[in-house]
């Protein structure tokens, strides 16, 4: 088994209420999103520089996956710097605020502890499982 294949499947251990699965598919992206906003409003550069570091461990885990995380990042951006500089760090940690309170709600339906408790990968790791029930619904392995 590939180790995509295990890391995915690890998380989905505590990911199985349909419930804390929806919440997941929309807070997962709003952190991401938040998470480059908070940094972007530090330098854009350490927003994109923080991107590419991430892609290359999503490279090392499935090809495919990076491409699509690529350009999820890309259209993520490309937000960012179309935004007003003044309204990204309070948007950022309002809905960071509001999106973790989200998860971990979740959680708490789920009866289970978030997978990055026990592994800090899994944060990584949470956009390539909400990644992954939009590949299989396109059809497109990873």
């Amino acid at each position: 088994m590939r180790a995509i294949d295990t890391l995915l499947a690890r998380y989905e251990e505590s990911h199985r209420n349909p419930t804390n699965e929806v919440i997941h598919f929309i807070c997962i992206p709003a952190i991401v999103f938040t998470l480059l906003g908070l940094i972007w409003a530090v330098h854009w550069v350490l927003a994109v520089t923080v991107v590419l570091a991430a892609l290359a461990y999503y490279v090392k885990l499935s090809p495919r996956f990076a491409a699509g995380m690529a350009l999820l990042s890309a259209i993520m951006l490309a937000i960012l710097a179309l935004l007003p500089p003044v309204v990204i760090l309070p948007l950022s940690i309002a809905i960071f605020v509001l999106a973790w309170t989200g998860q971990f709600i979740g959680h708490k339906i789920e009866g289970k502890k978030p997978s990055f408790f026990e592994d800090l990968r899994f944060l990584l790791i949470g956009p390539l499982f909400v990644l992954s029930f939009l590949y299989r619904r396109m059809h497109i392995s990873y």
